[in-house]
């Protein structure tokens, strides 16, 4: 029998860039073992996410088809995947999320924010390049960590440790 996924959810303010990054990359790199998530908070999501964001990802063949900025509120709610983890990638968004359903263990990659005011499209897609890749490392790292039978304590140390990668 198959094991279930691994449920991931990256949280960022407005859910149009960082998050959205990571919830592609994973659903690439742990396609079949995770399934990933992005969400932001509420009253800052929304609208669509920047032409150079997607430029990025469909460059490095990740795909980007159903990719929507989206609030956590969506996540909230009865009914909702289950998650494993929330992955917050800036520090507001892990003071102030909610309480999950689960009790997933959580845990901060700060990851500094792309969009910016006044930032023109080339400046975005540069930092979104440099957002993806310092991203990727860490995903990787986290898809080859054994997360079935292992000691949830060590594993939950091990992605908290992740943050501290540059």
């Amino acid at each position: 029998m198959a094991r279930p996924s691994i449920h991931v959810l990256f949280v960022s303010c407005a859910n149009r860039a960082r998050s959205i990054l990571a919830e592609a990359c994973l659903n690439q790199l742990g396609k079949g073992r995770f399934h990933a998530f992005s969400c932001g908070m509420p009253g800052h999501t929304g609208g669509p996410i920047p032409e150079p964001v997607l430029e990025v990802l469909e460059t490095a063949s990740v795909a980007t088809a159903g990719l929507h900025s989206k609030s956590w509120n969506e996540f909230t709610r009865m009914g909702t995947p289950r998650m494993d983890f929330v992955i917050s990638l800036d520090e507001a968004t892990a003071r102030q999320h909610p309480s999950w359903p689960g009790q997933p263990d959580t845990a901060l990659w700060g990851s500094p924010a792309i969009l910016l005011p006044g930032i023109d499209s080339s400046e975005l897609k540069t930092m979104s390049l440099q957002t993806l890749y310092s991203l990727r490392r860490r995903l990787e790292l986290l898809v080859a960590l054994p997360m079935h039978g292992s000691d949830r304590a060590a594993l939950r140390s091990d992605i908290r440790d992740m943050a501290h990668m540059a």
